[in-house]
């Protein structure tokens, strides 16, 4: 399985920006999808966002016009550029591959003032 290594969450207050990393231990120029998931304390795992080599990128619509997923195939890296942070974003985030079910071990982020 695909070694996922998430990065980039802290403690931020409303209005703020984070940019979360996802590294992969495989080059992700084979991989098509890759997502963005969230689980904020008490409540599922939500889908936040994906990107795919050749449809593009779609966002929940919590999160559409604020988040921004990218991948850099060279460093074989996953990106989420969050902006406008809101007390609601807090959750841990975690990238995932379909292709093989893979998970990172998640990425605290807290949004408070």
């Amino acid at each position: 399985q695909v070694q996922l290594v998430e990065s980039g969450g802290g403690l931020v207050q409303p209005g703020e920006s984070l940019r979360l990393s996802c590294a992969s231990s495989r080059s992700l120029s084979s991989i098509n999808i890759i997502h963005w998931y969230r689980r904020a304390p008490g409540k599922e795992r939500e889908w936040v966002a994906q990107i795919t080599r050749i449809i593009g990128t779609s966002y929940a619509a919590s999160v559409k016009g604020r988040f921004t997923i990218s991948r850099d195939n060279a460093k074989n890296t996953v990106y989420l550029q969050m902006n406008n942070l809101k007390p609601e974003d807090r959750a841990v985030y975690y990238c995932h591959l379909t292709i093989d079910g893979s998970w990172g071990q998640g990425t605290q982020v807290t949004v408070a003032s």
